[in-house]
């Protein structure tokens, strides 16, 4: 859509700036692994587990995107294409595997089962992270045109082939685009691999680097990160077609009627998987808040303050993360150029760093060129910004791609300057699943742990860092109110997107 236009000036140097800032930390990598000695470098390479933890992550991967899309895109089609009854509930309960931290539902797991390993740990990737399939699917669902699958079923094709050949291609761009989210949440995933004891490149990285101190090794290992979190986004590039401009009206009426049977089979898949992803997890924890309160672990204040920390970190990440990623997802949306497809790729290289990794260069470079930035609330944030800015990149992209260009035309040739149209027109139609996506950030945020453990300020604690504390200790039942807070407050923007769904897209 959009490819023959001119892309405007002001909108290409902010997109420059935004690559520049998700750069910064992969250019320290860089020069540290130029700088280190040459055979050190070869040999860290060379060396047989160094493929092993390749392959393995690169398995996780395909284990854990795949898993999501065959779970997502037939919850978002029982959600918006059936008649299944208390749709409401099953939307909420859609979207609140989002609210779970992937580190509570691996401790969860391991705790109450003997599953370890790489079926461990796509089981707890898949549960955690198949929202962000199911609701960018689900809106696309919800906005696709279904007359096209009308015309084809009054020409003699079958329900199924007609989905398949006239709606599957208007929601594909949204699958691919979770699908994406999901991938780059696997290779930079640290907590349940190192819970399920996977042997996977980011707990090798963070072994490299605090526990062996072997630094050129840790340097080899986050540019195969690096390298596999390329691949992924070019890898869907590639199969990304152009984004159907949906309707900017109305929703698509359930068209499959289920049979009493089909009811109970549609609810009972749903709540399994519900039960699998929240019930797990929240039953251990009040096992766990139980004994605390008996032992009289809680600490009321401390963890008063940890969640308004968090809460104030969540959102201030998801406003800078937007910021840079409006410039570059508003040319991706509108321009299918070599450049801005190399912008919209450079943009997701930080998400597939390890917190370790983005936190020690963050905190590196304010040491050399800021020293008043180190251990302060505004790195951490403007880092956030750095992880996240693909999610949000995803959301403004399809967001805007999805407003019909017919509509800036027309405002244009009613005198609207270019920022004029964005305001009145564009940024008015997109804005709800540009602010979803923005929510995603903030859920996202609130749970990060390895940078937040790395560059928050001292004495400061969020949720997710206290509780990692606590459980590193042995202190479950210290920890239980901590892992129940936090999905307290995620469960907010979890809650919001699933009455608008679609951010993760």
């Amino acid at each position: 859509m959009g490819g023959t236009r001119r892309p405007h000036p002001l909108l290409l140097v902010l997109a420059f700036f935004t690559v520049a800032v998700v750069a910064t930390p992969l250019v320290f990598l860089l020069g540290e692994a130029l700088a280190a000695p040459v055979e050190r470098i070869t040999g860290a390479l060379l060396r047989p587990r160094t493929w092993q933890l390749m392959t393995n992550t690169m398995l996780l991967t395909l284990g854990a995107t795949g898993g999501a899309l065959l779970i997502g895109v037939p919850t978002a089609f029982l959600l918006v294409r059936t008649n299944l009854v208390a749709r409401r509930w099953w939307w909420v309960a859609a979207a609140l595997p989002l609210a779970i931290p992937s580190y509570v539902a691996g401790l969860a797991w391991v705790s109450a089962t003997p599953l370890r390993g790489y079926v461990g740990s796509v089981l707890v990737l898949v549960l955690v992270s198949t929202p962000y399939v199911t609701l960018p699917v689900a809106a696309a669902l919800r906005r696709a045109d279904t007359s096209i699958e009308d015309v084809a079923r009054t020409l003699g094709l079958g329900p199924v082939r007609a989905f398949l050949t006239m709606t599957l291609p208007q929601i594909a761009p949204a699958a691919g685009a979770g699908a994406l989210l999901v991938a780059l949440y696997t290779i930079s995933e640290f907590g349940v691999v190192a819970i399920m004891r996977y042997p996977a490149l980011t707990p090798a990285v963070q072994t490299a680097f605090s526990g062996t101190f072997n630094r050129e090794l840790a340097m080899v290992l986050s540019l195969m990160l690096v390298f596999l979190a390329l691949l992924v986004v070019v890898a869907e590039r590639a199969l990304r077609r152009p984004v159907t401009a949906l309707r900017v009206r109305g929703d698509a009426p359930p068209s499959v009627k289920l049979s009493r049977t089909g009811h109970i089979l549609a609810s009972t898949a749903l709540g399994t998987v519900f039960l699998a992803a929240v019930g797990m997890p929240i039953a251990v924890l009040v096992q766990r808040l139980i004994i605390s309160v008996a032992g009289r672990e809680v600490e009321v204040a401390r963890l008063l303050a940890a969640a308004r920390t968090t809460v104030l970190l969540g959102f201030a990440g998801a406003v800078v993360a937007t910021l840079l990623a409006l410039p570059v997802g508003i040319l991706a949306a509108r321009q299918r150029t070599r450049l801005v497809g190399g912008l919209e790729t450079a943009t997701f290289l930080g998400h597939g760093l390890p917190g370790i990794v983005l936190g020690l260069s963050m905190v590196y470079l304010a040491l050399k060129v800021a020293p008043a930035l180190y251990q302060t609330m505004t790195l951490l944030v403007i880092a956030y910004g750095i992880l996240y800015v693909p999610k949000a990149v995803g959301s403004v992209r399809t967001s805007v791609a999805q407003v019909p260009e017919r509509l800036e035309d027309a405002a244009r040739t009613l005198g609207r300057t270019p920022v004029q149209t964005w305001s009145e027109v564009t940024g008015r139609v997109a804005w709800p699943g540009i602010a979803a996506g923005a929510m995603l950030v903030a859920l996202t945020v609130m749970k990060e742990l390895p940078a937040t453990l790395m560059m928050r300020p001292t004495g400061v604690d969020t949720l997710a860092t206290r509780l990692w504390q606590l459980t590193d200790i042995a202190a479950y039942g210290g920890a239980a109110p901590y892992g129940l807070m936090l999905i307290a407050v995620a469960a907010i923007p979890a809650l919001v997107l699933a009455r608008q769904p679609g951010g993760s897209s």
